[in-house]
């Protein structure tokens, strides 16, 4: 899992392969439509598409005459499942030190009974 999962966050490291990834989370697309906003060649985005296809994020089709590039949403799932699992984890940390900083701010005051009454000062007349 691991080894798959750094082949996804390699993939998405590149600023393009995501925006790919972006536009085909809207629809399918050939490779010439992936290619028209940007400023290379088609061989360019077919190197970004294979990069993806080897982290397991896309695929290719075949319909009549065009291949259009699917986007693999399952991936996903795998890489949602490792950020929620450190996401959990550090959200009981956080809660932690939250608890820790409400103890040390309210100190011993907190824990009087409520029978028990703070000792006034003041001048003594």
């Amino acid at each position: 899992m691991a080894d798959e999962l750094s082949k996804v966050f390699a993939a998405l490291a590149d600023p393009t392969r995501r925006d790919m990834v972006a536009r085909l989370a809207v629809s399918d697309a050939t490779v010439s439509q992936l290619a028209e906003p940007y400023d290379v060649s088609i061989q360019a985005v077919s190197k970004h598409l294979k990069v993806l296809a080897d982290a397991g994020l896309v695929s290719r089709g075949r319909e009549a005459q065009t291949r259009p590039v699917h986007l693999e949403a399952e991936v996903f799932d795998l890489m949602t499942k490792w950020i929620e699992r450190y996401r959990r984890q550090a959200e009981e940390r956080y809660q932690r030190l939250d608890d820790l900083l409400v103890e040390m701010n309210d100190g011993p005051a907190a824990h009087r009974r409520e029978d028990e009454k703070p000792r006034k000062r003041g001048k003594a007349s």
